[in-house]
Parts: structure tokens; sequence; C-alpha cells
């Protein structure tokens, strides 16, 4: 049977290398590509040699990794005086590379050009999953070569995160790639200085106000629809036919190939009907025995298939706590989020203004923005008490007391009618929290009062702006 050659390999090689050559540079549909937030960050760690240990860049499908790479590569020869031949880019998704060692391949990297003595190289491996046992094999790399740095991405984050954490121990660090904020969504198309303005005093933390609030919820639905991943931002033809594109190419991808093969899921429909539950009741509360009962699987499945999606990136549980702001002992009840809200529109169509789950997906992208955010995500709860519930609460790492609290509407009626927050006032005041509770709108920014209780009001998708921005300007100071 014939094998592939070394002749082949090469031509391969350099032609998924375009910068080996003189005058050559990355694609220039991926030069046009907008930046990532994340690029600076990711680029630095990249080139940032002197440290022993391979960089994981994890994320959903979808999100923008392989551009990101490329952009790092242009960063690396465009700003950090990289010579492209110091540069080797391999997808194992390619066919020709299956079988092969990964050290072959970068054995002949480095044969190919003469270099300096000590010259830093930077090996790419995109979508490594498709290596089995990559994590030894990278692991192994980066303990051979002490001159390269080792850059892998791969989307079964499922299993890329729990190997790294078990074999890549002091030689891995994990960079996590979400999907695109509303901040970086108004930036992809060009309306942020449109219709965000930032307010402060000299010294004082920077405000941020809607220009345009109309204008600014148009193009919230329009995020909540198809803004979520960055190539369904820029085109009519998925647009219009988000089914096609991000329930195929993204949801199904996951749900009947990577975790299937990861975890060995036989009941491939279980998995998929149970996934189109929880994501049609995203926002909502949901129990393991109300799920068990409506899906006919048996709780103890339920819960590996909940723990699962939740690894690949797909959803969010969120703890609750009581009045008291204690946890319960046994999570069997507990608040579900998709991690990127334009899932649900692929799978149920888009959603206008006025729709009936209008609610439910603002409240998902508030949520979906402090993913972001890792010192505040995990801190975050609901309360539920009674009639009583605050649909986010912040609680302090250490003490576990509430910091912050948050309810989230689609509506201006708590502007007319402030006793509409009375449970979020109670719980303020019962806490004494370390800053005014927030209640988001529909268009209405301002302050109520309500039981002697200040009570900020401030538009969803400004407040899901603000969330994100901050975020990305902390990351971007860190």
């Amino acid at each position: 049977m014939r094998q592939v050659s070394d002749r082949e390999i090469e031509i391969r090689l350099r032609l998924d290398n375009p910068w080996w050559q003189a005058g050559q540079a990355i694609e220039p549909e991926y030069r046009s590509f907008p930046r990532r937030a994340y690029l600076p960050t990711f680029s630095s760690l990249v080139k940032d040699v002197e440290v022993n240990r391979a960089l994981v860049l994890l994320g959903p499908r979808r999100v923008g990794k392989t551009i990101m790479v490329y952009h790092t590569i242009e960063w690396l020869m465009d700003e950090a005086g990289v010579s492209g031949r110091d540069i080797l880019y391999v997808s194992l998704e390619t066919p020709i590379y299956s079988g092969l060692a990964i050290e072959t391949l970068v054995r002949r990297f480095q044969r190919l050009f003469d270099r300096p003595a000590g010259t830093p190289l930077y090996v790419f491996f995109d979508e490594i999953q498709y290596l089995k046992e990559w994590e030894v094999h990278l692991k192994s790399l980066v303990d051979s070569f002490r001159g390269i740095q080792f850059v892998a991405t791969g989307s079964a984050a499922a299993a890329l995160k729990a190997k790294s954490a078990e074999s890549g121990a002091g030689r891995f660090t994990e960079f996590q790639l979400p999907p695109l904020t509303f901040a970086e969504y108004l930036r992809f198309v060009n309306r942020e200085h449109d219709l965000i303005t930032e307010r402060g005093e000299a010294g004082a933390p920077v405000r941020f106000a809607a220009q345009d609030i109309e204008g600014l919820n148009e193009e919230f639905i329009r995020y909540l629809n198809f803004g979520g991943f960055p190539e369904a931002v820029f085109s009519a033809h998925i647009q219009a036919n988000p089914r096609r594109y991000i329930k195929s190419d993204i949801i199904d991808k996951v749900l009947l190939r990577d975790l299937p093969i990861l975890y060995g899921i036989s009941d491939i429909q279980e998995l998929n009907s149970l996934f189109n539950t929880l994501a049609y009741n995203t926002g909502l509360e949901v129990s393991l025995e109300g799920l068990a009962q409506t899906s006919h699987v048996a709780k103890n499945t339920l819960t590996r298939y909940v723990e699962y999606l939740e690894a690949a990136f797909l959803i969010k549980r969120v703890r609750r706590i009581d009045a008291d702001a204690r946890h319960f002992k046994r999570m069997t009840t507990f608040k579900l989020y998709l991690t990127n809200p334009t899932m649900r529109a692929a799978l149920f169509g888009p959603i206008a203004d006025h729709d009936e789950a209008i609610g439910q997906l603002a409240e998902t992208a508030v949520f979906s923005q402090w993913l972001h955010n890792t010192a505040y995500v995990t801190s975050l709860h609901y309360a539920r008490w009674g009639k009583g519930e605050v649909d986010l609460v912040s609680l302090e790492p250490g003490t576990q007391r509430p910091r912050f609290a948050i309810e989230v509407k689609w509506s201006d009626r708590a502007a007319e009618d402030p006793k509409e927050l009375r449970q979020l006032a109670w719980f303020a005041q019962r806490h004494k929290l370390g800053r005014a509770p927030l209640a988001t709108t529909h268009s209405y920014s301002g302050q109520v009062t309500v039981d002697g209780i200040d009570i900020e009001l401030t538009p969803t998708a400004l407040h899901c702006y603000t969330v994100a921005r901050n975020t990305l300007e902390r990351r971007r100071s860190g």
C-alpha cells in the first residue's frame, strides 16, 4: 500500500506556512478579519519563551481560535521581529499528518532552514485533540525541545482540560477563549463609538452611557441572534439560516461527534434531546427530578450528561443559595445558562424585541459576559427563598458574604412601579451589600428607592457592554 512520501509532507508544510517564503504572510482573509480583544494577552504569552511551558488555547467551536493563532503569527513577524522561517503551523486535522509523530514534524522543521544557534522557534499545533494521547506527546516535546515555544489549540474542551490538568502539571498553561462579548461585537460591527459614550470625572471610575438606546437595543437583539460567533457577525448567508451553520457546524459536531467519542456515549439522541431541553430553558431554574421525568433518563445518567455539556463549554450551571446566602448541600436544583445565547436562536429561531423568550435570553447574555471574568464567574449564584428570588448574587470568595446583587429585566416597569424590586431591596438590606443593588431595564437609566434601599437602574444592553468592557480592560491592564 502506498504511503505518504516525505516530499508530499514537505509540500503540505510549505503550503500551510507561506511565511517561510520571503515577502509572504498570512492569508489576506485572515489579515483583514477583526482582532479578538484577547489577542494582546495571548500574543505576549506566546512570545514569553523564558517559561518552559506549552500554551494550550481552549474554547468552544468557531469562536476564532485558529484565526487568533494566525493573528499571533502575524504579530510575531510584524511586531516582535520573528522570522517567518522560525514559525511552524500544523493543523492536526489535516489527513496527510495522520499517524505521524509530532516529534518527527518538529525535527523536520528544525532541519529545513539554517539558523544561528539558540534561535527561539515557535510551533503551533491546531486542533490537537485529533492526536491520540496528545498530552503525553506535548509534555515530551516541552521537556525535549527547550528552545521551542509550543502552542496548541483544541475545541474538545472536556478532554483537553481534563488531560492537561492530569498530565501537564507544570508544563501547560491554559488560555480560554470564550464567545464574543457584547463589547467585542459592537467593535466588530463598528458601532461602539456611535452607541456608547464614556463619562466620569478625573480620578473617578469610568462610567458608560448609551448615546442611542434604541440603536443599542437593536444591536443587542442582533447579538442575541447572531453575535456570539465571529463568522456569523459578518455573514448575511449565515444569518439567513443560522440553524444550518450554528446548529450543524457547531452544536451537532460537539453533541454527535466530540462528546460521544470522548466519553463513549452510545445513546446520542438522548444527549441531543437533553441539550435541546436545557437550551430552551436557558436562564430558568431546572431540577434533576424534573429533567428525569420529562426526558425519561435516569438521574445519574443526567448528571453525567450535564457535566459533559458543561465541560464542552455549551452550558454553565449556577448554584442556588437561600435568603441567608447559605448553600444547599446537594445541587439537585440549579439555574442553567447557555454559554452563548446565539445557540438558542439557532435551535429555535431568531427572537425579536417583544418575544416571550427575550427575558430568558437577556439574562443569559448578562451571565455570559461574566464568563470572561474568571475572578467573578465562580462567585455567581442565584438566591431563592419562599416566594422571593434574586437573579444573580456574587459571594466574596473568603467569607461567602454577598457583595452585589442583580435583577435582570427586559422592561421599564420597575421605573414606573419600584415595588417590583422589593425582593431585591429586601435581600440588599438583609446583607448590607458593599454596592447598591442593580436592576436592568429595557431602556431606562436612573435610580429608584424601595423600602429605603437605593437601587440603580440601567438598560440590559448597556449593562452587558459595561461588564464586558470592564473585563476586557482589566485583562489588558493585568
